[in-house]
């Protein structure tokens, strides 16, 4: 085979936004509340990757507004855990940002996300107080 010759080249396949239901939604949440009040954070770290990629997928396919901290910090949330040698004081300063990004997102979410939101948040707080001590 002559080196020079073209290579035959596969096309990328586009990105197409992920489409997801109120009720998909509403089962993430409940998913991750059940997470985080059953574990500890610190034996979460391959668990909440899962979770963390799970949000990070839901969240790319959102045009709501207020929500690009969330992202960010959540792609830093999961390389720290991807480290098990990433510093706890890391961690939890990710997780107590997250914690008052979401609230904000609770107060202008309304409805039946206000509530879980706001859970989401407190536990957030807390498991980044647990870790901070």
């Amino acid at each position: 085979m002559d080196s020079t010759a073209n290579i035959p080249q596969t096309p990328a396949t586009p990105e197409v936004p992920l489409a997801v239901s109120d009720q998909q939604n509403t089962a993430l949440l409940d998913d991750t509340l059940t997470f985080l009040t059953a574990s500890t954070p610190t034996n979460s770290g391959p668990q909440g990757r899962a979770e963390i990629e799970r949000w990070e997928a839901v969240l790319a396919s959102s045009d709501r507004p207020g929500l690009a901290k969330i992202k960010q910090e959540l792609g830093q949330l999961n390389e720290l855990l991807a480290d098990p040698k990433s510093p706890a004081h890391d961690i939890a300063e990710i997780l107590a940002s997250l914690g008052a990004e979401t609230a904000k997102v609770a107060d202008d979410a309304g409805g039946e996300y206000s509530g879980p939101l706001n859970n989401l948040s407190k536990l957030l707080l807390k498991a980044g107080n647990s870790l901070s001590r």
